[in-house]
């Protein structure tokens, strides 16, 4: 049976022995190795022992956490600026993340210099500007108050003005198609 818990209480021969006693084995039927068990039977029975597991005592990580200056660079560009414009390219073994260049930089800043730390990340965001790398922070805009659209800037009476010099314009501009489509 597959559900059987029956080797807890006795052993695999003095549960054959019971089925053949009790007839749902016949004698014909017992197992080849029935009459050398009961012949020699073992010095100490096999008896099934739970095995005692003692409760874990929750031990101390012998290994500290471990967290270099890179990686608190690291967690503040992350915080600041996020992930970056574009994905990892992890399809070129060459590829330098954003991150990595920023953390490169900074050591490099840091090791030239006795800056203050806040002081020396705001530097190393400018340097990297100077190279072309471009750093948005978190939560800006993407669009600069520089590249907007000029139209954007002009007051409501400039630009009803513009709308009806434009159309005089538009009501000279049949006549001369006209006149070029005669000639």
């Amino acid at each position: 049976m597959a559900g059987s818990r029956l080797e807890r209480v006795g052993t695999v021969f003095t549960r054959i022995r019971d089925l053949m006693r009790s007839g749902v084995i016949k004698e014909t039927e017992k197992p080849i190795w029935y009459d050398v068990y009961e012949a020699f039977p073992p010095k100490r029975q096999p008896l099934y022992v739970k095995p005692y597991t003692r409760p874990r005592v929750k031990k101390l990580d012998p290994v500290p956490a471990i967290f270099y200056t890179e990686d608190k660079v690291r967690a503040k560009f992350y915080e600041q600026y996020g992930m970056g414009s574009r994905p990892f390219d992890l399809s070129k073994s060459s590829f330098v993340s954003t991150c990595q260049r920023f953390v490169d930089k900074y050591a490099e800043l840091k090791s030239q210099s006795e800056m203050e730390d806040s002081v020396l990340f705001e530097e190393t965001a400018k340097a990297l500007l100077a190279e072309g790398v471009i750093l948005r922070r978190r939560g800006a805009s993407a669009v600069s108050g520089e590249s907007r659209d000029p139209v954007l800037g002009l007051k409501l009476s400039a630009l009803l003005a513009e709308q009806q010099s434009d159309g005089d314009d538009s009501k000279q501009e049949p006549e001369e198609h006209t006149t070029h489509t005669q000639s």
